[in-house]
């Protein structure tokens, strides 16, 4: 009696048992499927990848759906060259020549004048990748050169991350914009909206850095300053003659003055205070002063006493 009693509870659990474990395997499948079957693609598409990358896509393999691809000369090319010409609206024209037959454009031009009207153009050229060692060779032809600068930055990572980055933004975007049509309460959409805005600004962020990169990458720049070259004219001997002498006399004249005058401007203001605090003090300040006695005058002194005459002896006998 007892028996079937205890075969007839053991199997409700045995049964509820398997179809856990079934549903378990179940799950433990789909699972598989995904990361396994996806990891075993990425691998064989890896694998077939080496073949053909010699020659690009050999025997018409594909690229695997959403890897970016590596921008070919993904490199920031500058340079900043200084040079000296006998003619700089000539050597300037020519520049801008340069540029436009390479295919690129003047970018920013600043031209100014020393003390002694020397001209001096600063020109900022924006000219492809490609044509950049031609126009830059070309540019140091046309005089001496003074100063040159040349940098290469490698921006491939940032190029591809940025990519990346873009495709996944734009997928979250998509993603928000199914979720609003289905939404149905007010609450849901308001919500979906700030995050639809947030995302839509992050994305027009990426794509404004990726236009910076491609417009950097795919046309050059070069710094070109223009300036005329000294003249300088020495006599047969290479010795300085009486003219020299004479105009560095005149030179060092001309300086000594100058300094003079300097120092005349900037004495004025003080003579002119103390010429007026003098005018106060003898006008204002000294007639109110108290006078001061003045000595007393000084007594004359007795004059020598008359003496006496002596008396002779003849005299007394007539008194």
């Amino acid at each position: 009696m007892r028996t079937p009693h205890v075969t007839r509870s053991v199997r409700p659990a045995r049964a509820l048992a398997g179809t856990l474990l079934a549903a378990s395997l179940a799950l433990a499948g789909c699972g598989a499927d995904d990361t396994g079957g996806g990891s075993a693609k990425s691998a064989g598409d890896a694998a077939v990848r080496p073949t053909g990358a010699a020659g690009g896509r050999a025997d018409g393999a594909k690229a695997v759906p959403g890897t970016p691809r590596l921008a070919p000369d993904a490199i920031i090319r500058t340079a900043s060259l200084t040079v000296e010409v006998k003619d700089v609206s000539k050597a300037l024209a020519a520049a801008r020549t340069a540029a436009g037959d390479a295919g690129g454009y003047v970018g920013t031009e600043s031209t100014s004048r020393d003390r002694d009207g020397h001209e001096h153009t600063r020109v900022v050229l924006r000219v492809p990748t490609e044509k950049y060692d031609e126009v830059l060779a070309g540019l140091q032809g046309t005089g001496r050169v003074v100063h040159r600068t040349a940098r290469a930055v490698d921006v491939t990572d940032q190029v591809v991350d940025v990519n990346s980055r873009i495709t996944s933004q734009r997928a979250s975007v998509a993603r928000i914009r199914a979720l609003m049509d289905r939404a149905g309460k007010l609450s849901d959409v308001v919500t979906l909206e700030g995050e639809l805005s947030s995302r839509q600004a992050d994305l027009e962020a990426l794509l404004a850095r990726q236009a910076s990169l491609k417009d950097r990458t795919s046309l050059a720049t070069i710094t070109l300053s223009l300036s005329r070259t000294p003249v300088r004219e020495a006599s047969g001997d290479g010795s300085p003659g009486f003219a020299d002498a004479l105009a560095g006399g005149w030179h060092a004249f001309v300086t000594v003055l100058r300094w003079i005058a300097l120092a005349l401007g900037a004495v004025l203001p003080f003579a002119a205070l103390a010429a007026l605090l003098t005018l106060l003090w003898l006008r204002v300040a000294r007639p109110r002063l108290p006078r001061r006695a003045g000595p007393a005058p000084a007594t004359a002194t007795p004059g020598p006493l008359p003496s006496a005459r002596p008396v002779e002896p003849g005299e007394a006998g007539r008194k």
